[in-house]
């Protein structure tokens, strides 16, 4: 790894091998008892951004899917039984020159191998996490890489629209938004703004909702607890995606809130492979926001120079 940033062997939530990866200000965990999945990520000494099912830490083997919470790399389009094949598995764990890979062994189901490329950086609460799927088929596979963050509860998140603009200037559509058949769009967890969706976790609230749309600004942030966490990625104007169209979507149920991105549906051929990356930060002293005003002025500032950065 490079200078400032230190990895550790530990046990964490009844799994005895685990690395931990921090630099002073940020620390993360990966488990690799099962996997891919990064468990924890948050300011040292503060608690995880990232919500946990406590029901399941520490569980091994078995050949049920299980939500240990966390962060998770799948493929999109959403199917059973392959979407929800098992990584109850050890995974292989590997140190090289300035990031860490976790590699979990070609699933018996549809014939794919997940890795994850975690790279800290040594002086800022930034991180990028390289997704890679690669087909082991001997044939070829239509797919997208998936990333989904497992966000603690409580919290609210932004997902940013398209630019606006009048109808002289666009006088056709500019994006898509995708419902589900269990979507509300009257549940009031959600505010449907000019500029933004944001979509707020309640722990009071029981059914699932979900929604997915085209955001091309490539970004997307939940915000709790004074935190901010923005993850940025880049979506690809030309290319396909799955869900009718949906580079960026967001899950919610009584327990936590999920932010996902996803990659072009690519077809993948035999021993081929395709990356999602995204970047990760952290930033303390923000509020919950609760009208675009509210990110205009508290988010997207932060947002453009992680960006920049």
């Amino acid at each position: 790894m490079q200078d400032g940033v230190r990895v550790d062997q530990v046990g964490y939530g009844g799994w005895l091998n685990c690395y931990r990866l921090y630099n002073g200000l940020v620390d993360l965990i990966v488990t690799t008892d099962v996997g891919p999945r990064i468990i924890r990520f948050g300011f040292m000494g503060a608690e995880n951004e990232f919500h946990e099912y406590a029901e399941a830490l520490g569980k091994t083997g078995g050949d049920e899917w299980r939500n240990y919470g966390g962060h998770r790399l799948w493929h999109a389009p959403e199917v059973v039984p392959r979407t929800y094949h098992p990584d109850n598995e050890p995974v292989q764990w590997e140190e090289h020159a300035g990031f860490v890979r976790v590699i979990q062994a070609t699933d018996t189901t549809a014939c794919i191998r997940k890795e994850l490329d975690i790279r800290l950086w040594p002086h800022d609460p930034q991180v990028q996490v390289t997704h890679r799927l690669c087909n082991e088929n001997p044939w070829a596979v239509e797919l997208a890489p998936w990333a989904l963050s497992v966000m603690a509860p409580g919290g609210t998140a932004i997902l940013p629209l398209p630019p606006r603009g009048a109808h002289d200037e666009f006088l056709l559509p500019t994006n898509t938004i995708t419902l589900w058949a269990y979507t509300d769009m009257s549940d009031p967890r959600f505010h449907w703004g000019r500029k933004y969706v944001l979509a707020r976790q309640d722990p009071q609230a029981r059914s699932q909702q979900k929604v997915g749309l085209w955001a091309p600004d490539g970004w997307a942030a939940y915000a709790r607890n004074s935190h901010l966490f923005v993850v940025t990625f880049e979506p690809v104007p030309a290319a396909r995606y799955p869900d009718l169209g949906c580079c960026l979507e967001t899950w919610i149920d009584a327990e936590m809130l999920e932010l996902e991105t996803l990659g072009p549906l690519t077809r993948l051929e035999p021993g081929a492979a395709v990356e999602h990356v995204e970047h990760w930060r952290l930033f303390d002293g923000v509020g919950l926001p609760e009208s675009d005003e509210d990110v205009d002025q508290a988010v997207l500032p932060r947002v453009r120079g992680m960006r920049c950065g």
